[in-house]
């Protein structure tokens, strides 16, 4: 049996969910970032295909800049999908190419989680002229890098990602005031704001915080299931044991397969009306007040050394993350909700500083899964000007070139976005209203001077 293991580890396969022609249609030459879930999904399983297009240098490929795609990848992925390997596209020497997207992907890893892979990671190249791939996998940091033997490419690989996990969504307004000295430099500014950001990020697990988690209702007489989480109780879940009994078990150890009683394997459906468990965050500031002596809440007034304004930073954070069903919710909101919330704090973070002083930018995230894809992702618009505004276009135009999606079409215009809620809902709206998906351009557009 022993050596039968060791076969088996030697000859891995590499599973890819994504369409053949979101890797062989690539440009020549040309490095793709593969995403999977290999928390979730079994290993060397691929899902989606992002091509690399920052660049140090001309080399192209071989010299990716890494802070600068991290940057950008790290706000298109959900929670729940990772980084699994590199793949160059149009290589002609398998030997001395391969193992560099290996190395690639697991600095790009490193860059967006802040710490180097524990899962499987592969590396390969295709040919060119043939278009076959070949690839290397390194099943942890630190072991033995050897070739696969085998590409399979996943049947019905939307059905396969449904079937195995679920979304989480989870969006919370925020209004934090910045005071700021009279004559403060902007150095001093922007580390008074980012002080003013890792504290409410570090607050998301504090005692005052809770989370109310639901799941969706199909029809308006379908009651849905629900608990509540306390944050300062959620460092201590990530060991749970996963309970499968429906009724008796605690807030900590439900599943997440209890708020989704009835699922969906249709990718075309989930583009229509996408069914999420919904994670909203409570604040209780009262908490505890009477342990200091009071049974009210108390104001405390903290005069300014010297004259300071108020700015008020309105934030809209809005994300998803990709679960397996069977996962405990409380290892789901402490493990990738609240990891997600604080990643897309850093990101309207470094959008809004340099305009700290001027008009704030209004951003606003739209998830989207387009055609082509089987994965979310999410997109941050500043929607100051409205769709039609140069840097708008530009930023859409550069997330078609990462997906591989055609120029022609608007895939990624907010009315593409996908919507959440109760079924009927959206179909009593829709009736009203027209679908909120853009098909067709030349549809639902009324009359000139009517």
């Amino acid at each position: 049996m022993e050596n039968a293991a060791d076969g088996s580890r030697r000859s891995p396969s590499l599973r890819l969910l994504c369409p053949k022609k979101s890797i062989l249609s690539s440009p020549l030459p040309s490095l793709l970032w593969l995403v999977g879930s290999p928390r979730f999904l079994q290993p060397v399983t691929v899902a989606a295909a992002l091509r690399c297009l920052r660049f140090l240098s001309d080399d192209g490929p071989f010299s990716p800049d890494l802070p600068h795609e991290a940057d950008e990848i790290r706000g298109l992925l959900v929670r729940g999908f990772d980084i699994v390997g590199g793949l160059f596209v149009g290589s002609a020497n398998f030997e001395s190419d391969a193992s560099r997207p290996l190395e690639l992907a697991g600095e790009l890893r490193q860059r967006l989680f802040g710490e180097r892979a524990s899962h499987g990671m592969v590396g390969g190249c295709v040919d060119a002229s043939t278009g076959d791939i070949r690839f290397l996998v390194s099943e942890s940091e630190g072991s033995e890098v050897v070739e696969g033997q085998e590409v399979l490419w996943g049947d019905e690989p939307g059905r396969s990602l449904l079937e195995k996990g679920c979304l989480l969504r989870c969006e919370l307004q925020l209004q934090l005031p910045l005071y700021l000295p009279s004559d403060e430099t902007m150095s001093g500014i922007e580390a008074r704001f980012s002080s003013l950001i890792e504290s409410t990020a570090a607050n998301l697990r504090g005692p005052h915080v809770s989370y109310l988690v639901e799941g969706p209702t199909a029809t308006f007489d379908e009651s849905h299931h629900s608990v509540i989480l306390h944050g300062n109780n959620l460092n201590s879940v990530s060991q749970l044991p996963i309970n499968t009994n429906t009724n008796k078990c605690s807030a900590k150890i439900v599943s997440c397969s209890e708020f989704l009683p009835t699922k969906r394997h249709d990718l075309s459906s989930i583009r229509e009306n996408a069914d999420a468990i919904q994670i909203t965050v409570l604040s209780n500031q009262s908490l505890n007040i009477s342990k200091a002596g009071s049974t009210v809440p108390m104001l405390k007034y903290f005069p300014a050394p010297a004259p300071a304004s108020l700015r008020v930073i309105d934030l809209k954070l809005d994300i998803l993350c990709y679960s397996s069903m069977d996962l405990p919710v409380a290892v789901a909101v402490s493990e990738l909700v609240i990891p997600g919330l604080a990643d897309q704090l850093s990101i309207m973070k470094k959008a809004i500083v340099s305009e700290l002083l001027t008009q704030q930018p209004q951003l606003c995230p739209y998830h989207f899964v387009p055609p082509g894809l089987l994965i979310p992702l999410t997109a941050i618009y500043d929607t100051r000007y409205g769709e039609i505004e140069e840097k708008q276009s530009e930023l859409r135009r550069n997330l078609h070139f990462r997906l591989g999606l055609p120029l022609d079409r608007p895939l990624l215009r907010t009315s593409n976005a996908l919507t959440f809620g109760a079924m009927e809902m959206r179909d009593r709206s829709s009736s009203k209203s027209g679908s909120s998906l853009l098909r067709d351009v030349h549809k639902e557009i009324p009359s000139s001077g009517g």
